[in-house]
């Protein structure tokens, strides 16, 4: 590929995982809170996997050009719950656990495109190996335990109540604090660990498709 043409195939390979992983994750949002008792997502619209329902102008304009983003946040009520802290923990899980099983789907047919010496499976492979890596990429940073990430919901479900709300009083500093961090590459370490890791995992647990393609 020439410069030109990879950059265009990486922009094209951001579009579609803009209209797939953002969608499935905010869409297991509101369908995990609406299991739980909360009707809110439900009454916006949002348990389907239709993209619009869930996308932004910024967050999807830096998917796709940058290959970092993010969706519109599912609106939720926690006093719908019966136990709010321990189910807004688990509807805030739902969202990064969707993105592994997304990236596990993934690694399973990249490993199987990957065995074919067909150029054009040659390319799907390499599709479905980058929806691997950005998948694992979105479900690795939103475990991060800082609000507004879906980690800091479930890591305040273990937190005494006041310890909660003086966190909270201080979110859109921490947000600030998030973001400079993340563009100076402080973050880049760890979540690139994480990521390693857990893309090392799920070729591990694929390895039953080598059965198949011998």
């Amino acid at each position: 590929m020439t410069d030109i043409t990879s950059k265009l195939f990486e922009i094209l390979i951001h579009m579609l995982l803009l209209f797939t992983a953002v969608p499935v994750h905010e869409c297991a949002h509101a369908l995990v809170a609406d299991k739980l008792g909360d009707p809110t997502p439900r009454a916006q619209g949002r348990i389907t996997l239709n993209p619009f329902a869930h996308l932004t102008l910024w967050g999807s304009l830096l998917l796709i050009f940058v290959g970092f983003g993010w969706g519109k946040p599912v609106s939720i009520d926690p006093r719908n719950f019966k136990h709010p802290k321990r189910d807004m923990a688990v509807t805030a899980l739902a969202g990064p656990v969707s993105n592994l099983i997304m990236a596990y789907l993934s690694m399973v047919v990249f490993r199987f495109c990957a065995a074919s010496t067909n150029e054009t499976m040659g390319y799907i492979a390499l599709i479905f190996y980058f929806a691997t890596i950005i998948n694992v990429s979105l479900a690795v940073f939103n475990f991060l335990p800082i609000p507004p990430l879906d980690g800091s919901k479930i890591f305040n479900a273990v937190l005494p109540d006041k310890w909660y709300f003086k966190i909270m009083q201080y979110e859109r500093y921490i947000v600030i604090v998030m973001i400079v961090l993340l563009y100076s590459g402080v973050l880049s370490v760890p979540m690139s660990f994480m990521n390693d890791k857990i893309i090392s995992l799920m070729a591990i647990l694929t390895n039953w498709v080598d059965i198949f393609i011998k």
